[in-house]
Parts: structure tokens; sequence; C-alpha cells
């Protein structure tokens, strides 16, 4: 099976062949129909990739600190070699998946249920229950594939706690602010967008 990975060390995305997902309980072997990219996310680890080790380092500040904190206790070749590794193996990209339920663990699903996940871009994933939903029959794939994206901006709109007819700035309106957006309008917030 493929699946799609990104190149921490050049930031170029590749399709490799994997082997297939061994069963385990508790979590759901997934055949994919759809799955979405959500651009910022992914160019965003796309441009992570690119940069030199400066350039990542501004990007990441906080992974920085981390850095220097390990200097301080594993030495600087520890450190080197431990942030080599990290930039040397691929990262999956993608996690927002949709797809039947080839396989279902051991849990409550059954087999050919149409569900959602946090996957990655895969021809299959193995997923925990607790990270998959099942797709109501009036609900199409496509629509489906935003389920993940609805969620994080879901989340971060509980964090804030908005009352109705409250102002809210949204800053960022790429998938996930414009879902962000719809959600608060749904609620009677009053959005700015920027």
């Amino acid at each position: 099976m493929k699946q799609v990975f990104q190149n921490m060390k050049t930031g170029t995305p590749e399709l490799v062949e994997v082997p297939y997902p061994m069963s385990k309980d508790g979590e759901l072997i997934i055949g994919a129909s759809k799955s979405l990219i959500s651009k910022g996310t992914e160019k965003m680890l796309t441009d992570f990739g690119k940069s030199n080790l400066i350039g990542k380092a501004i990007m990441y500040p906080d992974r920085v600190k981390s850095v220097i904190s390990k200097i301080k206790t594993d030495g600087v070749l520890a450190t080197y070699e431990a942030v080599t590794s990290v930039l040397n193996n691929p990262t999956k990209m993608g996690y927002c998946h949709v797809g039947k339920v080839l396989d279902n663990g051991n849990t409550s699903y059954s087999i050919g249920d149409r569900v959602v996940s946090n996957a990655s871009h895969g021809d299959v994933a193995r997923v925990p229950m607790n990270l998959t939903a099942k797709i109501p029959d009036n609900v199409d794939d496509d629509e489906a594939a935003f389920t993940v994206l609805g969620a994080i901006a879901l989340q971060g709109i509980r964090l804030i706690s908005p009352t109705i007819g409250e102002t809210v700035v949204v800053t960022g309106l790429g998938l996930i602010g414009l879902l962000a957006v719809q959600i608060l309008k749904a609620n009677g917030c009053r959005v700015i967008g920027i």
C-alpha cells in the first residue's frame, strides 16, 4: 500500500510503499476513499523541510530552547545526532481521512462502515477507535473529509467560550479559520476575519 511522507530535510513529499497495517484490538483498519489536503499545514511542513537549520530554528523557536537544554545535559555531539535523526526520518502527511472499515479491531464498528479519522494520506490506515467517527448516511465522503478540520476549529472556539452577540476576531482565514467563522456565526457571534 502507498502512503505520503514528508522529507523533513528537503521538504519533498514522497509517495512510499509501506507494509499493510496489522490488526490490533481497539483500532480500525480503514481503506481510504478520500483524504483532504490542508494547504496551510502541509505547506508549512514543506516550507519547514526546504529551509536550512537557521530557517527551521526561526520557524520553531520553542524547539531551539529544547535543543539548547539538550546540549547542556547531553552534549553537542549527542544533540546534533538526535536532531539529525529527527530530520532524517520522514513524517506522515495529512490528518483528514475518510474510508470504509476493513477490520474493526473488535470494536463496535462493523466491516464496511463509512468512517472519518485523523489518519494520514494513504491507501489504508490503522487508527484508534477514539479518533474515528461513523459518517451518517446523509453526508457524502467529500463533506465528511472536513470533519477533523471542523473539530479543530470547534475546539478553538470552545477554549475561548464566546457568548451570543460577542465579537470574535479570527486571525488567519485558511480552511480552519473559515470553518471557525461559520461556527461562530451559527452561534450568534459577530465575527471579524483577518
